[in-house]
């Protein structure tokens, strides 16, 4: 593919030769816009508008971080970015591309090297010779070997500041996640607290029962088993949330030692937010920009494959002293200076230039691929997480319909035990029930919570003010 579209921009390497450098040898530009998404996608067209599920119109906005309220988990995401090791590895990449772009764009300057050596005479025959040699070299970049080699690192580096962005937003909502898991676990020992609470009313009222002779020692131990039941889950749930926190705190540069503070409540779920149309998410989202840069950055590695195998010409110029008593050079002209230009023409490199240019069209070929593969996880992260909040929205209609149904009859089975119409086994399990319906709920809103984090950041919404 590589050779046969973006390949095929570059004319025959010897014919080319003498046209290329009455031109000026532009460089070619890489592919880009339809182009590449044809390229890329092949018949995969984004459609209008997302399918998943409908959204509110306008463009993709910034932000959402303050759509949560809590002026604590901004504090955690900002002590995230300042301290997170990944982070720091990713931004130490950023530097490193930037170096290469310095180093490659060196290239296109001359050279000028200083070479000087002294001896004395040690009483031996020989005489001491002192010599001097400043020599500069600059090869003309006729054919855009040089400089294909600076647009290519200058290419990787905006892909590694791209990934650098995305990791940034990446790192904001899987603390944001976390600390929503950290709450939810919270929340749901504070839920099995309050049951266990009930269980224990049940039990003095069945030890009540068995004192004035209308119950059972079998009621008792069915109340003490159903209280044992919350007693254990409450000690799962204690162990659950000292995991959470400590993941929370791994991630934001913390000893985990399960001490961070989290919200006593989950926030507010906000209206839908305005995702744009499917094809803008190419243009936005960094990991895909990432992607087309290196796609960009392959392109240029294989012009400067090319330009390889065409003939290197340079100015050169030096001078020259010398200082000695040798007979022979005293009557040399000194110092000496020197203008040349260079040409080597390579010729025979046992297939090392072309099978180099092989190279890099499969490498161009493969960033095309991963692109495409980039994009399209894009496109399904975004319906993904689009049809995982609608899903969520509808289950929590369901699960407050089935609360107020449990809790009814819970009310019910509890004035039918007092006054004897029914066992203690029916309350206990209208309890449990009314308890994992109670549960589920909590676990379903902090989960379409998760998922609108995660649409912000399948739709390249930066979590601060501004994108950036």
């Amino acid at each position: 593919m590589g050779g046969r579209c973006f390949l095929g921009r570059f004319a025959p390497i010897l014919p080319a030769a003498a046209v290329t450098l009455v031109a000026g040898c532009a460089l070619q530009a890489p592919p880009a816009g339809e182009e590449l998404e044809r390229e890329a996608f092949g018949q995969v067209l984004p459609p209008d508008a997302w399918t998943a599920a409908a959204t509110a119109p306008g463009p993709v906005g910034d932000g959402w971080l303050g759509d949560f309220g809590d002026a604590t988990l901004e504090a955690l995401v900002d002590e995230a970015l300042g301290h997170n090791a990944d982070l720091r590895a990713a931004s130490a990449r950023v530097e490193q591309a930037a170096t290469y772009v310095r180093i490659a764009g060196g290239n296109l300057y001359p050279d000028l090297n200083a070479i000087g050596r002294a001896s004395v005479n040690d009483g031996a025959s020989s005489a001491p010779l002192n010599i001097g040699a400043l020599n500069a070299s600059w090869e003309l970049d006729v054919w855009g070997r040089v400089r294909y080699g600076r647009r290519a690192a200058e290419d990787a580096y905006a892909s590694a500041a791209a990934d650098l962005a995305y990791a940034r937003q990446s790192l904001a909502a899987t603390v944001v996640r976390a600390w929503i898991t950290a709450t939810e676990a919270r929340l749901q020992r504070s839920l099995a607290q309050d049951s266990l609470g009930s269980a224990d009313k049940l039990l003095s009222l069945a030890e009540d029962r068995l004192r004035v002779g209308v119950g059972s020692e079998l009621e008792v131990a069915l109340a003490r088993a159903s209280r044992d039941d919350f007693r254990d889950s409450i000690r799962q749930l204690d162990l659950g949330l000292e995991q959470a926190l400590r993941a929370l705190e791994l991630l934001v540069g913390r000893y985990p030692s399960a001490e961070v503070e989290t919200a006593s409540t989950l926030p507010a779920m906000q209206g839908a937010v305005p995702a744009g149309i499917p094809a803008e998410l190419l243009e936005r989202r960094p990991d895909v920009i990432a992607a087309r840069q290196r796609v960009a950055a392959a392109f240029d590695r294989v012009g400067e494959a090319q330009a390889a195998r065409l003939p290197r010409i340079s100015l050169n110029a030096g001078g020259s002293y010398i200082d000695s008593d040798t007979f022979v050079l005293q009557d040399r002209d000194n110092p000496v200076w020197s203008v040349g230009l260079g040409l080597v023409m390579p010729l025979y490199a046992g297939g090392a230039l072309k099978s180099q240019v092989e190279l890099r069209t499969l490498e161009q070929k493969e960033a095309v691929a991963a692109y495409a593969s980039v994009g399209l996880r894009a496109f399904g992260e975004v319906e993904g997480a689009l049809a995982g909040e609608r899903a969520a929205h509808e289950r929590i209609e369901i699960l407050e319909a089935r609360v107020r149904d449990n809790q009814r009859a819970l009310e019910l089975e509890n004035i039918r035990y007092r006054v004897g119409s029914t066992d203690l086994r029916s309350v206990s399990q209208q309890q449990i029930l009314l308890y994992g319906s109670q549960a589920s709920l909590l676990r379903v809103r902090a989960e379409r919570l998760a998922q609108r984090v995660a649409l912000h950041l399948a739709l390249g919404g930066n979590f601060g003010a501004t994108n950036g």
